[in-house]
């Protein structure tokens, strides 16, 4: 069965298909605008799994269909990766009707999605997700972006897809570390919009950490749903759709300091949560409770509760250059109650102390 979430941001509409079998499934192709040349973007993990089953469906819909494979990792979400893509295109004759296929997880559905943005000013492309991160995140809303030695996502512009192809069969050949980190976008979305489903990913967290397909297949599509509705509102982040980057704040700091890839970016999106969480309840946002229920799910799932000890005036100073910041001030997700997100400034001793904490824990 084929699960479908519609997104409509007012400039942009597409269908995300959810289901296993997808990349198999005639349907999931149907409608993809005609054109000579079909490029596969993908990375050298990934292009043995998957590659040639898609590009066996897209010899019907292209002429020519081709594969790049990049470098594996977050440390590759740079220029000269970004680069190889634009070197592909040129060779191969590329024209503006060329549609590119972002086969992979999140690191190569930025760059193809910033790499269709930008060539010949716009081409269209497809976001073709094989990890949970990028079923239930990075390859909705159209957020597209490369990495700085100083900033995580600090290139990049916002660039619909045409749609989003979400094949849960894939899922099967993730390594457990790269699910569990998916798993930390999943439970994002219950304390910022969704009380309920948190309860749900509560109840049924070790059918997801043993792939449960119903189980997945729910967890995505509710994350899609929640996301859809959000980018709806507010497509390039000008206000609600902040509310998404809940740990984002925290995290990106941690992998900015460790060096891309030394923490997967779920697990430092995870160990934010806990750490924004606290920094709500310091607030008086939240209760202790909330604080233990994110606690407990996360040491659950296996992902990192405890934070790197950078420094107190470090992890100031990278979350100062946070996309939220403003006039200099470090703005927050934090959470407006359980259930509920707002951004907003806090106090430096506060943070501080919640930063001390987390090494500490």
């Amino acid at each position: 069965m084929t699960l479908t979430v519609p997104v409509d941001t007012g400039l942009a509409r597409y269908d995300i298909r959810i289901g296993a079998g997808l990349l198999r499934d005639p349907a999931s192709w149907e409608g993809m605008p005609p054109s000579r040349h079909a490029v596969i973007v993908t990375n050298v993990t990934i292009a043995p799994l998957w590659a040639q089953t898609l590009a066996q469906m897209l010899t019907s819909l292209h002429r020519q269909v081709s594969v790049l494979e990049l470098p594996d990792g977050e440390a590759h979400k740079d220029w000269p990766a970004l680069n190889s893509i634009f070197d592909h295109l040129l060779q191969s004759g590329c024209d503006r009707q060329t549609v590119l296929y972002a086969l992979g997880g999140g690191v190569v559905g930025d760059m193809t999605g910033f790499a269709a943005g930008c060539y010949m000013r716009g081409i269209p492309f497809v976001q073709v997700p094989t990890t949970l991160l990028a079923q239930v995140d990075s390859s909705v809303g159209g957020k597209t972006a490369i990495n700085h030695r100083l900033g995580k996502n600090m290139i990049g512009l916002f660039n619909q897809p045409i749609r989003v192809v979400c094949d849960l069969d894939t899922l099967r050949t993730l390594p457990q570390r790269e699910l569990v980190a998916g798993l930390a976008e999943v439970i994002k979305y219950g304390p910022i919009a969704d009380p309920v489903f948190f309860d749900w990913i509560e109840r049924e967290l070790d059918a997801l950490l043993a792939r449960d397909v119903q189980a997945l297949a729910h967890a995505v599509q509710r994350s899609c749903e929640i996301k859809a509705q959000v980018v709806g509102q507010d497509e390039r982040e000008g206000g609600v759709r902040a509310i998404l980057n809940f740990g984002h704040t925290f995290g990106h700091a941690i992998e900015t300091a460790l060096g891309y890839g030394q923490w997967l970016h779920g697990e430092a999106v995870g160990c934010g949560m806990l750490m924004a969480t606290d920094l709500s309840m310091q607030l008086g946002l939240v209760g202790p409770q909330h604080l233990e229920r994110m606690r407990d799910v996360l040491v659950r799932c296996g992902l990192p509760t405890r934070a790197p000890d950078l420094g107190v005036a470090a992890y100031l100073s990278l979350m100062g250059r946070d996309k939220k910041a403003q006039a200099g001030e470090i703005r927050f997700v934090v959470l407006d109650g359980w259930g509920r997100a707002a951004v907003r400034p806090a106090p430096d001793e506060c943070v501080s102390e919640v930063i001390q904490r987390a090494v500490t824990r």
